[in-house]
């Protein structure tokens, strides 16, 4: 059985030899599942900097699949993540909000879509599998109050929640690739045609929250 450190490399390995345009499509897939999950909460549970990041993550989306106009709405989103508060060098001493899953992804996909950084877009995939692994660590907590045991029925395994995760990961990989023709020259811009055709095939099922879908 493929654990999931094995998943985590195979992941790696695939980033590493797609291409800087197929890259930020998977990045974004992720930032935009995240999102969702965030977007999903309760009112007061909500994470208030990163729901502020909704317009950047959307223009990631234009900019991705062809439409070069975004350029200047993700530089900006950007910029002034940059010049606020939460761009920092305090550690754990500084607001952590920019440190919450969904509002990293968003930010890392900004780094690699304008500078066209390979690095930003592993760390993006990491920050869901630390979102899942923090899901099954609450939902143990949930269940009982306490860490439940091995030989309880309805423990949360933690390896499971990771490994699906990962399996998704994969499977957009995988999907993203089928369209590595179209995407080659996304950051140049695409055709009105070409970027429809990519919003349809791409950004819903890149979208969709389930893990295990």
């Amino acid at each position: 059985m493929t654990t999931w450190q094995e998943l985590q490399a195979e992941v790696a390995d695939r980033l590493a030899a797609a291409s800087p345009d197929e890259r930020v499509v998977f990045a974004v897939g992720v930032a935009e599942r995240l999102m969702r999950a965030q977007e999903a909460l309760p009112a007061h549970e909500q994470a208030e900097y990163a729901l502020g990041l909704r317009p950047t993550l959307n223009a990631l989306w234009e900019a991705a699949l062809g439409n070069a106009s975004a350029f200047g709405e993700i530089k900006h989103g950007l910029g002034e993540h940059l010049l606020s508060e939460y761009c920092h060098n305090d550690g754990q001493a500084g607001p952590g909000d920019a440190d919450e899953p969904a509002a990293a992804a968003v930010l890392h996909t900004a780094v690699a879509y304008l500078f066209g950084a390979g690095d930003p877009v592993p760390l993006v995939s990491s920050r869901a599998v630390q979102a899942a692994d923090a899901r099954s660590n609450a939902g143990e907590r949930a269940n009982t109050g306490e860490p439940l045991n091995n030989s309880d029925s309805n423990a949360v395994d933690p390896d499971a929640i990771l490994t699906a995760e990962l399996h998704r990961q994969l499977r957009d990989l995988t999907l993203i690739r089928q369209h590595s023709a179209s995407l080659r020259h996304a950051r140049l811009g695409l055709d009105i045609d070409t970027s429809a055709r990519l919003h349809r095939a791409l950004r819903i099922p890149l979208s969709t929250v389930e893990t295990d879908a």
